[in-house]
């Protein structure tokens, strides 16, 4: 079956082997606000940027989801919180393998967990984090390394480490990951 005849009415998109969206559907577009000339032909964990309800990370490089599809294990339906155009959304995603050529299409079908949910903030005082602490947590946030957003920002290598350990230190975190997590669940990102 080509890409271009999978539809449904319910939001939709596929990857090939490699991860990159090769089918977005109108649907997909109406539930994430992201129109399909953006999502196609970029890899999906960076066009979805899924996190659980703890915030932490699920669509990466290395999904295990797609793993274990392509290797032909079944993949139970997740909750995960996406990126939409207008902030973060809680969808359930279903995953199957499609018997495509050249190659399998991993279809990704999505459903609305809970319309109008928002992740609840932990408990105790907003984390106050400086305008520039904010931009290095946000390229942080985007995958790019600390020397990466030294040369973005034309910052020197101790001030972007300044500005990681205070990010870390407000949000009461141990790592960069942990630390993009609580961003996430306070809203930050």
């Amino acid at each position: 079956m080509p890409a271009q005849d999978l539809r449904s009415g319910d939001p939709l998109f596929a990857t090939d082997r490699t991860l990159q969206i090769v089918v977005w559907n109108t649907a997909a577009e109406e539930l994430t606000g992201i129109p399909a000339e953006e999502a196609i032909g970029r890899p999906c964990w960076q066009v979805i940027c899924g996190h659980d309800d703890r915030g932490a990370l699920t669509c990466h490089a290395d999904c295990a989801g797609a793993r274990d599809a392509l290797a032909g294990w079944p993949v139970r339906r997740r909750a995960l919180w996406i990126k939409t155009s207008s902030g973060r959304r809680r969808v359930a995603l279903s995953t199957v393998v499609v018997p495509d050529e050249p190659g399998p299409l991993i279809v990704h079908l999505l459903d609305d967990a809970d319309p109008g949910a928002q992740p609840s903030p932990p408990p105790g005082p907003r984390p106050m984090l400086s305008p520039r602490q904010l931009e290095v947590l946000r390229l942080l946030a985007d995958g790019l390394t600390a020397k990466q957003v030294a040369h973005r920002l034309t910052l020197a290598m101790p001030t972007v480490r300044n500005h990681i350990r205070g990010i870390l230190t407000e949000l009461g975190a141990h790592s960069q990951l942990e630390a993009l997590a609580a961003a996430r669940r306070w809203g930050l990102l």
